[in-house]
């Protein structure tokens, strides 16, 4: 299967991304420019982290405007996995695929640092290979990371259950101190209504082995890996098909 890693200027955690899925995990990956208008046929695309466009006006307002969003738009829509991570959970928000969105760090400090999240649901393709309740241990590195959404809005993402990942303490509790940016709910992580978008603060990429401090972030990428590859998700792997359909 083929990983899309879409790179802006200022990106700097597309490396990252193309060598979990490509050398971690053994998947085929892809870097593909902000300007471009095909994602290549892939399979999952991967919005990284960083600061697309220097994070003038707001995180992600510029990059969502890139040529490359429209294909993101119509991958997501025919069903394809798209992962936002960090800057890319950002883009995310601005070009409406996710509700809501991010504010200045509670503390209004830059942070980076390993963070407990929980696991709320399972049926995405990025949380399949997960149980519901693990925590994982995983880090952030964040200026704006402070999801906010109004309470009609938030209390529809619960109902739904569109919250993917919460900030716990080591043991999953919710608390005020195990949350790092002072988001809403302690939200870390959500999706869209038809469970297929998924964006989230903390870097799974940047845990996927122990020689760095956690493996924790391979159950987030296995997840893409096992949806696409057995069909527990039909849309994921027909995502690029049905894109290049349409055109």
């Amino acid at each position: 299967m083929k990983f899309a890693v879409v790179v802006f200027p200022g990106s700097n955690c597309d490396h990252d991304a193309y060598h979990a899925v490509k050398h971690v995990l053994g998947q085929d990956a892809a870097f593909v420019w902000h300007k471009e208008t095909s994602l290549a046929g892939a399979d999952v695309v991967i919005l990284p982290g960083g600061f697309a466009h220097g994070d003038y006006l707001r995180t992600g307002a510029i990059a969502r405007f890139s040529p490359i969003m429209q294909e993101v738009r119509r991958f997501a829509d025919a069903g394809g996995p798209v992962l936002g991570i960090c800057n890319g959970f950002q883009v995310l928000l601005e070009a409406g695929l996710l509700p809501g969105a991010m504010l200045r760090n509670r503390s209004v400090k830059f942070q980076c640092e390993h963070v407990f999240i929980r696991v709320e649901q399972t049926d995405t393709p990025f949380t399949s290979a997960c149980r519901q309740g693990q925590v994982l241990r995983i880090p952030i590195a964040h200026g704006e990371g402070n999801y906010y959404a109004e309470p009609d809005v938030v209390e529809r993402l619960e109902r739904n259950r569109q919250v993917i990942f919460r900030y716990t303490t080591a043991a999953g509790e919710v608390t005020p101190e195990a949350n790092p940016n002072g988001s809403v709910h302690n939200i870390a992580g959500l999706c869209n209504e038809a469970r297929n978008v998924v964006g989230l603060m903390p870097h799974p990429e940047r845990a996927c082995e122990l020689a760095i401090g956690s493996a924790d972030g391979l159950a987030i990428l296995e997840s893409a890996v096992r949806s696409v590859s057995q069909g527990a998700f039909p849309a994921a792997g027909a995502g690029a098909k049905a894109v290049a359909a349409a055109r």
